[in-house]
């Protein structure tokens, strides 16, 4: 009886809230239009270009069977670091160059193909969904820190972070690996290879669809964030969380902006441009956004979860540890780099570049890009394999 009144109270809450959001959009129609509107150009400046040629060379590079091939080559790093095959050197690569959700969905599909078991697509899922360098040397270092130190600080702790994930999470379902030690184990780098038309074709289709799914959570948060502050939502919590951080020196105000980036990274991220804190303490909070990576972030992955029947729990306690794990290290780098010392001026000259590209510019960099990583992995597997030649051949004679 309690569980059935629980029950409906809870649903009686969710009701509510649907219609207490539809409410709002009908008292803040100019508004909310407006913060779909920047949703709407977010994905077609930034997320669309950067983000759709990697999902295709992502997915071609598990269809063709060039992760497997780069698998045998990355096979002793990935296992001593991460405990996962090197099938999945991919996957980490492709999301600290691609930005999130690359390196998930890379991981997902090198499940789906039966590359690694479900214990090692869970490992690999909770560190290799990262920031890419164009957003956090760019848009964040560059546009909103106003220096290439900056963005370099932020991205050097998010990447150190996210390694610093993957070793911990090595031991992520080792018990279960024990029990079912005397199964058959997935077959491994020998997945079926589809041509290069079909998979190429199919690879531009999924990508596109998961691009839109990117997109829609995208503009429903940009909205959502924007009605929940009208409606004095966010600025009453934040109130709340900044009694706790008042011991730390911040305010109601800091804590506003750390709650809109706990749902979307973009807003919040943006939104420490004007506050009247410290740069160690934006620096640190940025750090935290950007490792957390957003609910909005979290629902594009779980959506690609959901489908493949991995558990969600390693991945959001990842990001979780992510989030905390790149705001130490960014707060204690900022305690000891000194901010007021010149980058390089070809360094900083090309990173502030990153900011000011259109949307033209910014496809063919990140395609570029992307291709250029698949290219280097495919060239170090190469010499990985001819160096093993080598010395078995020496061995032989």
């Amino acid at each position: 009886m309690n569980s059935i009144l629980r029950k409906r109270i809870v649903e009686t809450q969710i009701y509510l809230a649907i219609g207490i959001f539809a409410a709002g959009l009908i008292i803040f129609t100019r508004e909310t239009s407006q913060a779909a509107a920047d949703g709407v150009s977010l994905c077609t400046q930034v997320l669309i270009p950067s983000l759709f040629p990697f999902f295709v060379v992502s997915s071609l590079c598990v269809q063709t069977g060039l992760a497997a091939f780069i698998g045998r080559a990355f096979e002793k790093p990935m296992r001593f670091l991460f405990r996962v095959p090197g099938v999945c050197a991919p996957a980490f690569v492709l999301g600290l160059v691609g930005g999130y959700p690359v390196g998930a969905k890379t991981a997902i599909s090198l499940y789906e193909q039966e590359l690694c078991s479900k214990n090692e697509a869970e490992r690999l899922l909770g560190f290799c969904n990262n920031s890419g360098p164009a957003f956090i040397l760019g848009a964040v270092g560059a546009s909103l820190f106003g220096g290439a130190m900056a963005g370099l600080l932020l991205y050097g702790a998010h990447v150190l972070a996210s390694v610093t994930v993957g070793i911990l999470f090595r031991f992520w379902g080792v018990r279960r690996e024990r029990r079912s030690a005397s199964r058959t184990a997935p077959q491994r780098f020998d997945a079926v290879r589809i041509p290069l038309g079909r998979a190429f074709t199919g690879a531009v289709t999924s990508s596109f669809a998961s691009i839109l799914n990117i997109c829609a959570f995208v503009i429903f948060f940009a909205v959502a964030i924007r009605l929940l502050t009208l409606i004095r939502v966010i600025p009453m919590l934040a109130r709340g969380l900044g009694v706790l951080l008042a011991p730390l020196g911040l305010d109601a105000a800091f804590a506003e902006k750390l709650l809109s980036g706990l749902l979307e990274v973009t807003s919040g991220v943006k939104g420490l441009l004007a506050l009247s804190a410290s740069l160690n303490a934006k620096l640190t909070a940025a750090a935290f956004m950007l490792g957390w990576a957003g609910v909005s972030v979290h629902c594009q992955v779980l959506n690609f979860i959901g489908e493949s029947g991995l558990s969600p729990v390693p991945y959001l306690a990842g990001k979780a540890l992510h989030g905390c794990l790149a705001a130490a290290f960014t707060w204690l780098g900022a305690r000891l780099l000194p901010f007021d010392a010149a980058v390089s001026k070809g360094l900083a000259a090309q990173i502030a570049a990153l900011s000011s590209l259109d949307l033209s510019q910014s496809f063919w960099a990140s395609l570029g890009a992307s291709f250029a990583c698949w290219l280097i992995l495919a060239l170090l597997s190469l010499l990985f394999h001819w160096i093993h030649r080598c010395k078995k051949s020496k061995k032989e004679v």
